[in-house]
């Protein structure tokens, strides 16, 4: 009996100051496991940014200044002149377009380096880049403009650029002309093979 008093008396002195649990003091599990995966998710697409960060070669590095009114042409050698041709004029349809108007180089450099990359993945062949005039060369859109004459001619996928026309924005706007995927090439290879007739090389 002694030996029960003094272990109750022992117990008393360890627990003292210790605060009952309150019923609504329980642990939310579902609220750790949905932060949990709201901060996964977060880390995810973080990873994925950085990703795209380190596979963007686009440089802010100084270039040259084209004026409102200075159009740009580019072209890679092979690209037929009727087909570069049919592109100045604004001859095919444009299966996509981005819009860049009012943004700054680093957000172009983000939006453009994805922007290729997808219409690429999605075989489209004609988009178009929408910049704006601006009133001089150090305006916006110019200096925006000035970076895409620089940074599209560095995508393997961008065979031709030039000036819209007018009534696609003029020189405040730009088509790109991108190579066929891997895909396309495969298709159109099937294509000729089954109407009998051998494919151009590619």
């Amino acid at each position: 009996m002694a030996d029960q008093d003094d272990d109750l008396d022992y117990f008393l002195r360890e627990m003292r100051g210790v605060v009952p649990m309150r019923k609504n003091d329980k642990a939310n599990v579902k609220t750790a496991k949905k932060e949990d995966a709201h901060t996964l998710k977060a880390r995810r697409e973080a990873a994925l940014q950085e990703t795209a960060e380190d596979n963007n070669f686009l440089s802010e590095e100084y270039v040259d200044l084209l004026g409102p009114f200075d159009p740009v042409e580019y072209k890679k050698d092979g690209v037929q002149e009727g087909v570069y041709k049919r592109l100045k004029q604004g001859k095919y349809p444009v299966d996509a377009a981005l819009n860049l108007q009012k943004k700054t180089v680093q957000v172009c450099r983000g939006e453009v380096f994805q922007f290729i990359e997808d219409c690429y993945k999605h075989d489209i062949r004609v988009a178009m880049i929408t910049i704006g005039r601006g009133e001089s060369a150090d305006s916006l859109p110019c200096v925006v403009k000035s970076y895409l004459a620089k940074w599209l001619p560095q995508f393997p996928q961008v065979i031709a650029i030039n000036s819209a026309q007018k009534s696609h924005g003029g020189t405040g706007a730009l088509y790109v002309l991108l190579k066929k995927s891997e895909r396309q090439k495969a298709i159109n290879r099937d294509r000729h093979i089954k109407q009998g007739r051998q494919p151009k090389a590619s």
